[in-house]
């Protein structure tokens, strides 16, 4: 606690008021010197910007405290959310305190009150509450110290902002240990006074005394894990250059300004100043250049570091400078063997009982931990600053053990024992996945187990019943998928390959990864497949590309409109494009040719794939294979989310497509969606899509084996996935027997429990009349619609919406996956009724152009002047 005022908390010298949308991102704050150094950042909130806040938050975390004014914010959850964010504290409104004091875990010094009352009401407000108090834009300065007396010496910490604040009435603001809120354009780092702007190093050294008869300040240095360096001295010209020049700049008591390292080398970067809770001492927190902080060469004046510090040194070293074949560099190099010594490791620590056992096993783990940290490029100080993120969390996950742990422990969980599913499930920021239903789990069951699709006969049931039926099953909220994605985007584009990476260790586990592209010519030894498995796809290739060749345009389209005029059009292939191949539950080279072939047929110069690696960091022989035979440029060993952005960005190793084509899951199809809206990535996308979708429209010709499988080569998708049989002027015994082909079809299938989970909101609908039946299908636009009635082609006349339409009972959907011919790349989601499928025209643009004569000018010449009068466009 201070000497000279009653607040029980150090307080920031300053807060800048930033506006978010002068930087493009958290690093041009973090460089900005007057922002970075010390002080504290203060930002306000409106609901449109919470997204933008969040990922500032998430960027400074450990390295700028964030204030944030909330004011304006409604909801009482994004409050939280940005509590839990690492919002250092929140300025609130009257009308917000009371449901934020029913938030658990709220520590009621991270409220700053907002009042719009007099200060003697705001202080009988106040009391006993433990929040700060924001003045917003006083009028007078010398007034906060009369209202501050009145308070008393048990006053809260108080903020407060004014209009065109001068230098002089900052830093009287400061005296009263009052924190000002000053616009970031204002601030400076210049040494001496400026028109009109503040000193850093005034605000910063407004309190701070010294009990020196030289005036100079006892100045401590440490590390960013705040390890004591040394102990020197500063003066207000020491700290004001140290700000300006963003190094360490201290003052020697024989030599005056001393720039440590200017003739050893090993100088200190400057991380932030801030003073002690008395305000008689500064700290200067370093990064450490060249050999160490002593003239002694040692890395601390108190001699070299210890403990998890030299282990971190010691290591980085190591991961340099290790033998090739040593024990040490196949810990850096190899994953699995580095993963099982942590999991050994941490085995013997939970078995460790005695206190010196206990100690041994944890600095085992601590030192196998440190060493995969260290092979990912990851420091203690990134540790220390995800834990100082997480220390400032309102809500906090369950501390219970996962499943599979609680199980070996004997560990109750949720109220439940260890042996039952009854355990919470984590919830991680990650790619979504479509996860089989669990033995336990009665979807897709009716009431005697069997496997079967709801059922409605259309004439029974209100038109609303069945539009209610043939719902798709909800998606989760825009908002987080959103919220998940657009960090990622954000990441990837700013740090590129370094971000890409990353995602793919988290996501994929294949943290053996050292770059994230594999470039063409791909080693013939990524390509070892079975000779059947190369015919099939050499098929399929064949196929496809013969479809799309006859889609080809051969010579431009040219009509004369009126003598002398010619327009015309021609086609150009688009130069660059990233194919998306989906990875996750199944290996899809199919999407692989089905994407690949029409790109190559159509001429792009530039082909680049993404999919998401194997654990061990490679992929499908199978997609390097199509890769290879359409003539990719690279392959992106990365899914989801981050490989969209690195295809629309690019980074230094991916290259930027100018259209992105494929399906995902909603996480990818959300940010396909905003990429080809972001004006920096200019970039085009081939359609909005969903989880995968068949609708079956038999008749009595049908044959009920054949409209079961149907229905089943798309439920096997994943849970995610949604069937629909229309059965036409079927009995109950024909219904039946559909039914029980499905049953005994899908309980033979090795993915039957993701069957089950796309059969719980799939649909059997009974019609009377093949004319209802269309129009249902219509209504609905199936991704892939199957007629297995008397006379398909007649009935594909009649079809306006669907991805595609497979004809007969000898043209099953699979044909289409594969290798009849036609692009599987569909619309789903009901987007038929807008979108194509994948076709040629996706990979090609028209340009028009226009030739005229002299005669032809003539000729059209006085409607081209009268228009233009009309629209007062005289140049023209």
């Amino acid at each position: 606690m201070t000497d000279h005022a009653g607040v029980a908390e150090h307080l920031p010298s300053f807060l800048a008021a930033i506006d978010l949308s002068q930087y493009s991102s958290a690093s041009g704050i973090l460089s900005a010197n007057e922002l970075a150094y010390t002080g504290a950042l203060f930002v306000t909130v409106t609901p449109e910007t919470i997204d933008a806040v969040l990922g500032l938050l998430k960027n400074t975390v450990g390295r700028l405290d964030v204030y944030l004014d909330v004011s304006t914010v409604e909801v009482t959850q994004d409050l939280v959310d940005l509590l839990d964010g690492g919002a250092a504290k929140v300025f609130v409104a009257s009308g917000q305190v009371p449901a934020l004091q029913q938030v658990p875990n709220l520590d009621s010094r991270r409220i700053v009150y907002h009042p719009t009352v007099s200060a003697d009401e705001a202080e009988d407000q106040l009391s006993g509450t433990g929040f700060g108090l924001y003045l917003h834009n006083v009028q007078d300065v010398e007034a906060v110290g009369s209202i501050l007396q009145a308070m008393g010496k048990t006053r809260p910490a108080v903020y407060v902002s004014k209009q065109d604040m001068t230098e002089a009435e900052a830093v009287k603001l400061r005296t009263l240990d009052v924190v000002p809120i000053v616009g970031s354009h204002r601030l400076t780092v210049a040494t001496e006074p400026t028109n009109g702007g503040i000193r850093v190093a005034s605000l910063l050294l407004a309190q701070i005394r010294s009990d020196r008869a030289d005036g100079l300040f006892t100045t401590l240095v440490t590390d960013e894990r705040g390890i004591a360096l040394g102990l020197v001295y500063s003066s207000e010209e020491s700290v004001a250059e140290s700000l300006r020049s963003g190094r360490g700049v201290y003052w020697s008591r024989k030599r005056g300004l001393w720039r440590k390292g200017d003739t050893s080398g090993d100088w200190q970067q400057l991380v932030r100043i801030d003073t002690d809770c008395d305000d008689d001492c500064l700290r200067f927190i370093v990064r450490q250049q060249g050999s160490g902080f002593c003239h002694l060469l040692t890395a601390t004046c108190f001699g070299e570091y210890r403990g998890l510090s030299k282990l971190q040194k010691t290591l980085q070293s190591r991961k340099r400078s290790a033998p090739e074949g040593s024990y040490t560099a196949r810990l850096f190099n190899d994953s699995k063997m580095l993963n099982a010594k942590i999991m050994e490791e941490a085995s013997e620590l939970c078995e460790a009982s005695t206190k010196d056992e206990i100690a041994a096993e944890a600095a085992d783990v601590l030192y196998f931990a440190l060493t995969k940290a260290t092979a990912a490029g990851v420091t203690l100080e990134d540790i220390e600053r995800n834990l100082d993120g997480k220390s400032v969390k309102v809500k906090r996950r369950k501390g219970d053990a996962k499943g599979p742990f609680a199980e070996k422990f004997g560990v109750a969980t949720n109220g439940t024992s260890p042996k039952t599913n009854g355990a919470p499930t984590k919830e991680e920021v990650k790619e979504a996945q479509s996860l089989p239903k669990s033995k336990d789990d009665s979807a897709g069951l009716n009431d005697d187990g069997k496997i079967q699709m709801r059922r409605y006969v259309t004439s029974n049931e209100a038109p609303e019943t069945i539009r209610e039926a043939l719902k798709r099953p909800s998606q989760r909220s825009t908002d987080k998928i959103m919220a998940v994605v657009q960090p990622i985007i954000k990441d990837v584009r700013e740090q590129g390959d370094k971000a890409l990476l990353s995602y793919t260790h988290k996501f994929e586990k294949a943290t053996s990864l050292t770059s994230p592209v594999l470039k063409a010519p791909f080693p013939e030894s990524l390509m070892q497949l079975p000779p059947e498995t190369i015919e099939a796809i050499d098929i399929s290739f064949e196929n496809i590309r013969k479809f799309h060749a006859a889609q080809r345009e051969e010579k431009p389209l040219e009509v004369e409109t009126m003598p002398g005029v010619v327009c015309s059009r021609f086609v150009r292939p688009i130069e660059r494009v990233g194919l998306y191949v989906p990875g996750g539950t199944a290996v899809l080279p199919s999407t692989a040719l089905m994407l690949g072939v029409p790109a190559m047929v159509a001429g792009c110069k530039t082909i680049v794939l993404a999919s998401p690696p194997r654990a061990d960091g490679r992929l499908t022989p199978e997609i390097v294979y199509v890769a290879h035979k359409v003539g990719a440029e690279s392959i992106v060993l990365a899914g989801g989310a981050q490989a969209v952005a690195a295809m629309a960005h690019g980074t230094e190793s991916v290259s930027k497509v100018n259209k992105i084509l494929g399906p995902g899951n909603q996480f990818v199809t959300a940010a396909k969606m905003l990429v080809s809206n972001d004006t920096t990535a200019q970039v085009s996308i081939d359609m909005p899509a969903g989880p995968s979708e068949v609708l079956v429209i038999a008749d009595k010709t049908a044959l009920p084996a054949f409209v079961a499988s149907d229905l089943l080569s798309q439920a096997e998708h994943g849970v995610d996935s949604q069937v629909v049989c229309i059965a036409v002027d079927l009995s109950e015994q024909q219904v039946r027997a559909i039914e029980d082909e499905l049953h005994a079809q899908a309980t033979a299938l090795p993915r039957v429990d993701m069957v089950r989970g796309a059969i719980s909101h799939s649909v059997m609908l009974v019609t009377r009349t093949l004319d209802e039946a269309l129009e249902l299908s219509n209504a609905y636009a199936p991704e892939h619609l199957i007629l297995q009635v008397a006379d398909p082609l007649a009935a594909r006349e009649r079809i306006t919406n669907a991805g595609s339409v497979f004809c007969g009972p000898w043209t099953p959907e699979s044909v289409g996956d594969y290798s009849a011919g036609v692009n599987h790349s569909l619309p789903t989601y009901g987007y038929a009724k807008q979108y194509s499928g994948v076709n040629l025209g996706s990979y090609v643009k028209h340009i028009t152009s226009s030739h005229l004569t002299a005669q032809g000018l003539k000729n059209v010449g006085g409607a081209v002047m009268q228009l233009a009068k009309v629209e007062e466009l005289e140049a023209h």
